[in-house]
């Protein structure tokens, strides 16, 4: 059965701004290798790898206040991380006419160095943002892309990037190049029409508790590569 389009999810937020003349601009450039008439699975694949590889990651990016979350705000940046990233890629994509929501999940990152994992007290990585999308020709279903690491990020650590067509997830992987463990996903906190932020701060306070307040930003965030 066909999913129904909720119009929230082609609907502007404060977060995602998708109305913004910084997404439209960059929803612009990613797309325009593709013809006008192009589906809405080949724009969400350009949207993706736009996002994945123009922003690179970088854990310890702060945002100026709750604004630095917007959407807008994020399409000015050069790097940031998993949740800032998954909100300009949500907002792209709404702009493009392509119903998209936030997803969450809390992740267990096996390469997560002992002294990381001692600091924080646990090796577990709440609230890992990604986007969904909704796509398809004769069926909508949800694809879930998380475009968090850029592809040099991942060559240099040995870890796979994450490849997006637009018929199946592509999620953190479980495994590195050298079969390793990397990624776990241990519980999805579920879709999200707009950013929680407030909740998800919450979340960090109390599991992180005074090692996120020494951080140089809002948290720990999804430090896959920390050393």
């Amino acid at each position: 059965m066909t999913e129904r389009i909720d119009p929230a999810w082609l609907a502007p937020t404060w977060f995602i701004d998708s109305e913004s003349d910084q997404v439209a601009e960059f929803a612009a450039a990613a797309r325009s290798d593709l013809p006008d008439d192009a589906d809405h699975t080949a724009v969400a694949v350009a949207l993706f790898y736009a996002v994945r590889d123009g922003f690179r990651y970088d854990p310890y990016v702060g945002a100026e206040g709750s604004a630095g979350y917007k959407a807008s705000s994020v399409a000015a940046t050069s790097a940031n991380w998993c949740t800032p990233k998954s909100v300009l890629l949500t907002a792209a994509a709404r702009h493009c006419g392509i119903p998209a929501r936030l997803g969450f999940a809390d992740v267990r990152n096996h390469l997560s160095s002992e002294k990381l994992a001692q600091k924080m007290g646990t090796d577990l990585f709440i609230w890992h943002g990604y986007t969904e999308f909704l796509l398809g020709e004769d069926q909508l279903e949800w694809r879930k892309a998380s475009s968090a690491f850029n592809i040099e990020m991942c060559e240099r650590f040995g870890v796979k990037a994450l490849d997006f067509d637009g018929t199946s997830d592509a999620l953190m992987h479980p495994f590195d190049e050298g079969g390793n463990r990397h990624m776990e996903y241990v519980n999805q906190r579920g879709s999200f029409d707009d950013l929680p932020l407030e909740e998800i701060q919450a979340d960090f306070d109390r599991v992180y508790g005074d090692w996120q307040s020494d951080q140089p930003n809002d948290g720990p965030k999804d430090e896959a590569f920390a050393q």
